[in-house]
């Protein structure tokens, strides 16, 4: 086995990383990724992006947003949370079988004291019960790869901020996700690791993994990504992992029910977003205005359905004459 520990604390640039070596490289055995980054929340590739993230919160604090091509439900990361992935070929007698994937990882944690670590459904790892490992798989051109998350010391209070949806009625045929009881892996390890690192937690991982005493041991193990194959990394990283098309667009149709009492009026409008932008709107209510608001509506066909395009759309607007004494930036809110 190979391994690999990215550097880079940008969810982006590692899934990128992974999808390169998947396709464009062939150690001959099977490869182990490890890697961390900042906040972010990575959506499935069949799941409705907006539909799995309360995208004012994660604006406001500058939560990173991606889509991986794996399947399964959205997750949130941060730098107390640690990615393992396993690539190999498809053809293997493991293809398929998850348990087979992540068993190498449940027994290491066992010896890290989490006695009660257990593989459970069909993706999850647990730990007395709770979910801390959340793991997706992938194939293509005669490899596979399944990652997963290792949630040592996540703060869970943005989670439930983070990937909870306003009640916005979003209605889609996208796959939800499905929330569980989830909990960190660090008090359940042994008094000796109660105060590790996330780096640290990789490296331990690692020699358990390969059962050696140090680092030093394995180093003809470890790969290290050339300058050359970083470029074709950066160009993957731009067509997918940070590419709105791929993030919001490749969404699948669904609709949203807006509405909202203001002191002049009430507005009730009906969403119909069709790969990331506004398909058709629609505004009920008994506001006043002297414009017809079907022109307001014509206006936001086909822009981005987010806050800040939905700002530039109507900058140059004013929807006082659809919406009297109805300021701009609250018809906005309401939209977004």
């Amino acid at each position: 086995m190979r391994y690999v520990s990215m550097t880079a604390h940008d969810i982006g640039r590692n899934l990128a990383t992974e999808q390169y070596l998947m396709n464009n490289k062939d150690f001959g055995e099977p490869l182990l990724l490890f890697y961390y980054e900042k906040p972010c929340i990575i959506v499935g590739r069949n799941q409705n992006t907006l539909e799995e993230i309360n995208q004012k919160y994660v604006e406001e604090h500058g939560i990173t947003v991606t889509r991986r091509l794996s399947g399964g439900g959205a997750v949130y990361q941060d730098l107390g949370n640690l990615c393992f992935s396993f690539v190999l070929d498809s053809n293997s007698e493991q293809f398929g079988d998850f348990k087979s994937f992540v068993q190498p990882i449940v027994d290491a944690l066992h010896d890290m004291g989490a006695k009660s670590v257990e593989v459970s459904g069909r993706n999850d790892i647990l730990v007395d019960g709770k979910k801390f490992s959340g793991n997706a798989m992938y194939t293509k051109n005669g490899k596979t790869f399944s990652h997963g998350t290792l949630m040592l010391d996540v703060d869970q209070n943005v989670i439930a901020d983070a990937l909870n949806v306003p009640e916005d009625k979003i209605a889609s045929k996208g796959i939800k996700s499905v929330r569980s009881r989830v909990t960190n892996l660090k008090p359940y390890l042994a008094p000796e690791y109660q105060n590790i690192t996330v780096p640290e937690f990789r490296d331990i991982l690692l020699k358990e993994l390969f059962h050696v005493k140090s680092l030093d041991e394995i180093k003809d193990k470890e790969y290290v990504v050339t300058p050359d194959e970083q470029k074709e990394i950066d160009k993957i990283y731009e067509q997918y992992y940070n590419n709105w098309d791929w993030v919001y667009g490749t969404s699948p149709e669904f609709t949203v029910k807006k509405r909202e009492h203001f002191d002049s009026g009430t507005i009730d409008a009906r969403i119909l977003v069709d790969q990331g932008k506004i398909s058709s709107i629609k505004f009920y209510g008994d506001f006043f205005g002297p414009k017809d608001v079907s022109e307001l509506a014509d206006k936001l066909k086909g822009v981005r359905y987010d806050r800040e395009n939905l700002e530039k759309a109507l900058a140059d607007v004013d929807t006082g004459q659809y919406f009297m004494g109805i300021p701009k930036d609250q018809l906005v809110e309401l939209l977004a």
